[in-house]
C-alpha cells in the first residue's frame, strides 16, 4: 500500500525539468554542483528500454543526485509498472509519467502528449504505476493537445488521473500541437496559460500542482508560484546555470538537508563551491575520473558546462576555448588524451573570469 505523503521541510518544490540531452546523469551531477535542494528529473526513458534494454547503463546514478525522479515514457500499463519497479530498485526516489512530449517519434509509440488524447489509457497507466511501487507517482502533461479546449477538458482529464491514484501534476502551461508544429516550436509557439494552472489548484486544492513553461530564473519562479505546490525550470537551467546558485538561499532558505515527500532524508550534497572556477574544477576532475573508470568521453560531460560563465566578462572566450578543446582530433591514439591533458589549462583562464 502506498505510503501517505508527508509534509516537506519546505512545501513548495523548485525542480529542473526532464530534458533529453541535458538531464542525463552527468548533467544532473553538474546541477548538483550549483544547488543541493532542487528536485532533479531524469531524461525521459522509454519503459520498454528499461525492461528489455541495458538498465544498468540507463539507470546508473550518483549518490549526490537525490532527490531524483525517474521520468518514464510508455503507454502499456504492465511495462510501465515493471520499469517503475526496476527504477526504484536502482535508487530513484519517484516516478513521473511523461504525457507532454510532442515529438512525432514519441507519438508513433503512442505515448507522450499523444496519450492525453486517450485519457482512459492514460488512467490505466497511472493506476498500474501506483500499484507497482510505493514512491510518489506524478504526471507531467500539457494543458491539452490539438483541438482540445483546455478550459473545458483539462480539469476532467486531471480528475480522471487523480481517480486512478495520481496526486501530483507538473503542468506545462501550453497546448501541444501534434500536427503542424515541431517539438521546438511546441516549446514556445502555443501561448502560455498560467491562469488555468492556478485555477486547477484552486478547484482541486488537495492535489499537488506544479507550473512549468516559460520560467527563466529563480526569481520569476517565486513570482509565479502563488498558491501552487512548485515551479519547474526547463532549458533556462542550462542556458544560464549559475542562476541556480540562488535557489538554495532564495527558495529553500538556510536548509542543509531536504526531506522527500514520503519522509526519507536526502543524502547531503556537497556544499556550494564558492565560485564558477571551483565548479569547473570539480567537473574537470569528474570528467577525468569517468573517463578512467568507465571510458566516458570527457566532452559528453563538459558540454554541460558550456554556459557556466554566461554573463561574465570573458565568458564568450571561455565557451570558444571549451568548444575547441572538445572537437575530435584525428591521430589521438588514446582517443581523448589530448582533451584530458588540456583540461587543467581551462582553470587559469576561468580563474580570471570568476
Amino acid at each position: 500500500m502506498r505510503r501517505e505523503a508527508q509534509a516537506e521541510t519546505r512545501a513548495a518544490v523548485l525542480s529542473i525539468a526532464p530534458m533529453m540531452g541535458h538531464t542525463d546523469r552527468h548533467g544532473r551531477y553538474f546541477l548538483r554542483r550549483l544547488s543541493r535542494c532542487v528536485r532533479l528529473y531524469s531524461e525521459m526513458i522509454p519503459a520498454q528500454a528499461i525492461v528489455h534494454g541495458d538498465r544498468e547503463r540507463l539507470l546508473r546514478l550518483h549518490a549526490c543526485e537525490h532527490p531524483l525522479v525517474l521520468q518514464l515514457g510508455g503507454a502499456q500499463p504492465a511495462e510501465l509498472a515493471e520499469a517503475a519497479r526496476i527504477g526504484v530498485a536502482h535508487g530513484c526516489d519517484g516516478i513521473n509519467l511523461n504525457l507532454g512530449c510532442p515529438s512525432a517519434r514519441v507519438g508513433e509509440g503512442g505515448f507522450g502528449a499523444s496519450l492525453m488524447a486517450r485519457p482512459q489509457q492514460a488512467a490505466r497507466c497511472v493506476r498500474a504505476l501506483c500499484a507497482a511501487v510505493e514512491v510518489p507517482i506524478s504526471v507531467k502533461c500539457r494543458i491539452g493537445v490539438d483541438e482540445q479546449e483546455p478550459r473545458r477538458e483539462f480539469l476532467p482529464f486531471i480528475d480522471r488521473l487523480s481517480d486512478a491514484g495520481c496526486r501530483e501534476f507538473i503542468v506545462h502551461a501550453r497546448k501541444a500541437w501534434l500536427q503542424g508544429l515541431s517539438p521546438r516550436e511546441n516549446r514556445s509557439v502555443p501561448p502560455l496559460d498560467y491562469g488555468l494552472v492556478h485555477e486547477v489548484k484552486a478547484q482541486r486544492p488537495r492535489l499537488a500542482v506544479h507550473l512549468n513553461g516559460g520560467i527563466r530564473d529563480v526569481r520569476q519562479a517565486q513570482a509565479a508560484l502563488g498558491d501552487l505546490d512548485g515551479v519547474m525550470i526547463g532549458r533556462a537551467a542550462f542556458a544560464d546555470p549559475w542562476m541556480l546558485t540562488q535557489a538554495d538561499h532564495l527558495w529553500f532558505g538556510a536548509q542543509t538537508t531536504v526531506r522527500f515527500r514520503w519522509g526519507a532524508a536526502a543524502p547531503q550534497a556537497p556544499l556550494m563551491p564558492p565560485s564558477r572556477t571551483a565548479v569547473l574544477e570539480e567537473m574537470c576532475a569528474y570528467a577525468i575520473a569517468m573517463y578512467r573508470r568507465e571510458g566516458i568521453r570527457p566532452h559528453v560531460i563538459l558540454r554541460h558546462c558550456m554556459a557556466l560563465y554566461r554573463g561574465v566578462a570573458g565568458g564568450r572566450a571561455f565557451r570558444r576555448r571549451l568548444s575547441e578543446m572538445m572537437r575530435p582530433r584525428r591521430g589521438d591514439v588514446e582517443g581523448e588524451g589530448v582533451l584530458l591533458s588540456s583540461l587543467p589549462s581551462l582553470l587559469p583562464d576561468a580563474c580570471a573570469l570568476a
